[in-house]
């Protein structure tokens, strides 16, 4: 590291839409003039866990780890997940019906993932177990677990296993809010380095995802490293659902749908009620 040069280490999943949206800034193709970005790759639960000790500058963290983090962490108005009438779905190895995958064991990517609210939203208070995100559907055809919910490019694999999709839940939420986008995932930048910095980073990581979408080629390559083995078109499909112009500003609809998300999660006990959703603010938004 030059002298003089700050780093800022960026909590990240090892999949490939973050590794798309980051590629610019931890490959240095994005001029950041006295500071350089370190990835560290993570699961998106150990991410959330980490928030909570203030670990990383910057992080990507479930939505519904926020209220957790949020005094230690400005929510950026950028790097959005959000399933467009898609998201983590729930699936199954046999045949079965929604209440009979609810009477049992449903293996989960984390105890304070969006995809673990999501369920609890949807299906009411059913038994989980938290599985390592790339070991559920493993553990599923194995019959371990008669069905789990699944994310990353397993949205996109699983029919490749023989599973069956009991429920998707980005559609299951645009039903059920008249067309909102699920909120998944987001990014974070720590409060303590001043709201200034906090600004300036933000647009850094804005930029980033502008350079990686008008410039897909070298992004694409980059993302499909932490793809697990699937080919170039799934990994391109992959990408684009979930790095878009959502990605580059929540727009209005989806900050009201992460309102909507977390006080819903508040209404059944899986949020703190003592936090305030509609002081949400998010950094880097001009209309807000």
């Amino acid at each position: 590291m030059e002298e003089g040069v700050r780093t800022i280490r960026v909590g990240h999943s090892p999949d490939p839409d973050d590794a798309f949206m980051f590629h610019a800034l931890t490959t240095g193709a994005l001029e950041t003039p006295g500071f350089e970005f370190q990835h560290v790759l993570l699961d998106i639960e150990t991410l959330n866990e980490k928030a909570l000790e203030g670990e990383y500058e910057v992080s990507a963290i479930s939505i519904h780890a926020f209220p957790e983090v949020s005094k230690r962490y400005h929510l950026m108005n950028c790097g959005a997940s959000m399933g467009e009438g898609y998201g983590p779905m729930l699936v199954s190895k046999n045949k079965m019906s929604l209440e009979e995958a609810c009477s049992k064991t449903i293996a989960i990517p984390g105890e304070k993932t969006s995809a673990h609210l999501a369920l609890k939203l949807a299906c009411g208070e059913v038994d989980v177990a938290i599985v390592p995100f790339d070991e559920i559907i493993p553990r599923i055809e194995s019959g371990e677990f008669a069905s789990g919910v699944i994310i990353h490019e397993g949205q996109l694999t699983w029919k490749s296993h023989g599973l069956n999709l009991l429920l998707d839940f980005g559609i299951w939420w645009n039903e059920r809010t008249g067309g909102l986008p699920l909120p998944l995932g987001g990014n974070v930048v720590r409060k303590d380095l001043g709201e200034q910095l906090c600004e300036e980073i933000t647009a850094w990581v804005k930029q980033s995802i502008e350079l990686a979408i008008s410039q897909p080629d070298e992004a694409l390559k980059f993302a499909r490293k932490w793809g697990r083995g699937i080919d170039q078109e799934t990994n391109s499909r992959f990408v684009k659902m979930y790095v878009n112009d959502r990605t580059i500003d929540y727009q209005e609809d989806g900050r009201e749908s992460i309102r909507k998300f977390l006080t819903e999660g508040q209404n059944i006990g899986m949020v703190d009620s003592e936090f305030e959703v509609n002081g949400v603010s998010f950094i880097g938004a001009n209309d807000v």
